[in-house]
């Protein structure tokens, strides 16, 4: 990893190291939940911010890959934010060596197919689901895609 790749926080250790990960494009509500239900999990939580390249489940982002790792580096309960590896989503996963990956609870990851590629890569950690954060109101925009599709709606 090189100094691009990774925004440090704090430098406290802790027992627990968690992992989160995803696109976080155009940060909300939904993202910030994700992440300090993460981090309540554990004593140091780490992002990993998915290259462009990676995000093949959804339209390429808007918001450029430095700047989306920047903003979640920015927050609080993240103790440090990197993005991934291009060729191989495994590799920071094997550099943080973590004790937990919580994933989104919307996140289209098949878990038992994950724990096995964990498995296979020697990996040991645990899995787990965030929660959905409940939404406070019709007008709440829990998704990337629900904001850019408000945005095109009423500003076009």
């Amino acid at each position: 990893m090189t100094d691009a790749d990774a925004i440090p926080g704090d430098d406290t250790s802790g027992d627990t190291t968690v992992v989160a990960q995803g696109t976080f494009d155009i940060l909300h509500t939904g993202h910030v939940h994700y992440l300090e239900e993460a981090a309540s999990f554990g004593d140091e939580l780490h992002v990993i911010v998915a290259r462009d390249a990676n995000v093949s489940h959804k339209p390429t982002p808007i918001v450029p890959e430095q700047q989306r790792r920047d903003v979640i580096g920015a927050l609080s309960v993240v103790d440090e934010a990197r993005l991934g590896d291009s060729d191989d989503i495994f590799v920071p996963i094997e550099d943080i060596d973590p004790d937990l990956i919580v994933l989104g609870h919307d996140q289209h990851h098949d878990e038992d197919a994950l724990a096995d590629a964990l498995a296979e890569r020697g990996i040991d950690c645990e899995l787990r689901r965030a929660s959905a954060r409940p939404e406070s109101g019709d007008d709440e925009l829990l998704s990337t895609g629900r904001i850019i599709d408000k945005i095109l709606r009423d500003r076009s």
